[in-house]
């Protein structure tokens, strides 16, 4: 009798590893569709009359996000699109950026494309206060607990992450939860990311490094030129120079 439940615990103790593997993904890449709303991003902005009607309600993009047990990287999915007179059309894309995150050293590096150049830019990884809901929302798959944040002093952020993903990651660089966010929106931006498809692996199918082509801004004098070459390429010219610096990095600096 005693030898059976033994055996019998040993073949529970055996299935609830391999169930553990199989709920807890270390490794994987997530597809992410982000969308931006164009008319009520630019409906401050002086434009034309006639150039507000050529404007798309939405700008959608499609983003992969590989990832790790401790390092991510977020980049653009190159797509055939229809081109048309949409003057705006970089404005949602941002083809070219990309985002690395190492959350074990708690740095990142960010590649982002300014008037035709590359540019590297290094820093820590910025931190969000969040607060975690009880609301409950089903996403390419999985359930995810919603939870709100706040960047930048003033601006909410609305998330939604799953504790099944081991990395404590998500789009954009945001991170901090208590595993992966599959959905993001940040409604003074108008713009969302949702994930459409989560393919797990179990052991690493790619090695993820940080982008190494572009122009290094290692130090607050690169930094301070970049922002200057910045500002002439932002048409919102109005802005302070610590907002140009938010908008140079992204959302969540």
């Amino acid at each position: 009798m005693m030898k059976r439940l033994a055996s019998f615990l040993l073949l529970i103790s055996a299935w609830t590893g391999l169930k553990a593997q199989q709920l807890f993904i270390p490794y994987g890449k997530i597809s992410f569709e982000k969308k931006v709303n164009l008319q009520r991003s630019l409906a401050e902005w002086d434009i034309p009359d006639e150039a507000k009607e050529k404007i798309k309600k939405y700008k959608s993009t499609n983003w992969e996000l590989s990832f790790n047990r401790t390092k991510s990287i977020f980049k653009s999915v190159k797509q055939e699109e229809e081109q048309t007179n949409n003057l705006f059309f970089d404005f949602a894309g941002e083809p070219e950026n990309e985002l690395y995150a190492d959350y074990q050293k708690q740095n990142r590096v960010l590649k982002k494309r300014i008037m035709g150049d590359d540019y590297l830019l290094n820093d820590t990884i910025p931190k969000v206060d969040w607060k975690i809901m009880h609301d409950i929302r089903n996403i390419a798959g999985y359930e995810c607990r919603k939870a709100i944040g706040k960047i930048n002093d003033t601006v909410y952020v609305v998330a939604f992450y799953t504790d099944e993903i081991l990395l404590r990651g998500g789009p954009e660089g945001f991170s901090g939860l208590p595993g992966m966010i599959l959905g993001l929106a940040i409604p003074r931006y108008y713009t969302t990311w949702f994930a459409t498809k989560v393919a797990a692996f179990t052991n690493p199918s790619t090695d993820i490094v940080p982008p190494s082509k572009g122009k290094k801004t290692d130090t607050e004098k690169d930094l301070k030129k970049l922002l200057e070459i910045f500002t002439r390429y932002d048409e919102q010219k109005k802005e302070k120079p610590e907002e140009h610096k938010k908008r140079l990095y992204g959302f969540i600096l």
